[in-house]
């Protein structure tokens, strides 16, 4: 067999095998996923056994007491406002990011890798570090239970990973495309929009997707500054946990419905989020 054979069969090992990593580590990932929404069919009695049983019968019970059937809380105000809440700072978070990105990629600032890291360095403070601070200034402003302000406060904690994300992908705009368009008169709003932003469409896709994923999984500061008014879904989630005891069907079942929209725009976002997660990747 000649030596071309041989490595050609060793890569094909080799790529059969992290193939099948790779499937076994989907599998691990999507069978909590799975268990919780098998569970979300069972009944409170069928749900708690240990052994968990596979052969329950199925029903809807969990799903009827999640959204109120029973003379319960219903959910669409909290889903509201988490929808609320993570659309508005995501679109805040684009609007600001790109601009800032441009001008730490395209047309860099005078120590531009400082700036980045003063960006990624408000990361790093714990959020809890934070809470005090801002439950007073939003006590003192009237705005406790307000969905504004997790609008506001979403958008700044999001804004420097935005940053971070996007002058990598902005990075590979081509600087004559955006030459072009200046020597034909278009300012810097038309360039932003008309050039740059369709060029760079699956980053600024994938940074939107992962700013709303944050935004609408946060608890701490939502538990914390909301009541009645601005509750979110984590937050109402948390109400199915009571002193009677945890409901694991219920719960289950409240947990894949608030988990959807997370779902369904990864789902719809895909092609997009793996041209953008690769931007950059390669020269």
């Amino acid at each position: 067999m000649s030596s071309n054979a041989v490595r050609t069969r060793g890569r094909f090992r080799g790529g059969a095998g992290l193939g099948l990593v790779a499937w076994l580590a989907g599998i691990v990932f999507f069978l909590p996923i799975a268990w919780m929404a098998l569970t979300s069919f069972h009944s409170e009695t069928d749900a708690a056994t240990n052994p968990p049983s596979f052969a329950a019968a199925l029903t809807l019970d969990g799903y009827r007491e999640f959204f109120g059937a029973d003379g319960g809380a219903s959910p669409w105000p909290a889903l509201i406002n988490s929808a609320v809440a993570s659309v508005a700072s995501t679109l805040l978070v684009l609007l600001l990011a790109l601009p800032a990105a441009y001008a730490l990629s395209i047309r860099p600032v005078k120590r531009w890798t400082d700036v980045l890291f003063f960006f990624l360095s408000t990361k790093m403070l714990p959020v809890v570090a934070g809470l005090l601070p801002i439950y007073l200034f939003a006590k003192n402003a009237g705005l406790l239970d307000n969905i504004w302000l997790l609008v506001l406060l979403y958008t700044s904690m999001n804004l420097p990973i935005a940053v971070w994300m996007m002058q990598s992908f902005l990075a590979e705009v081509p600087v004559a495309v955006i030459e072009a368009a200046q020597i034909d008169g278009a300012r810097l709003p038309t360039v932003l929009a008309r050039v740059v932003a369709p060029i760079a469409l699956p980053g600024i896709a994938a940074t939107a997707l992962i700013c709303f994923i944050f935004s609408w999984n946060e608890l701490l500061f939502a538990r914390v500054l909301t009541g009645v008014v601005a509750e979110t879904a984590p937050v109402f989630l948390t109400g199915f946990i009571t002193s009677q005891g945890l409901f694991l069907a219920k719960v289950c079942a409240a947990s894949l419905v608030i988990s959807l929209p997370v779902l369904a725009a990864g789902f719809a976002a895909q092609d997009k989020l793996v041209q953008g997660l690769s931007l950059g990747a390669v020269k």
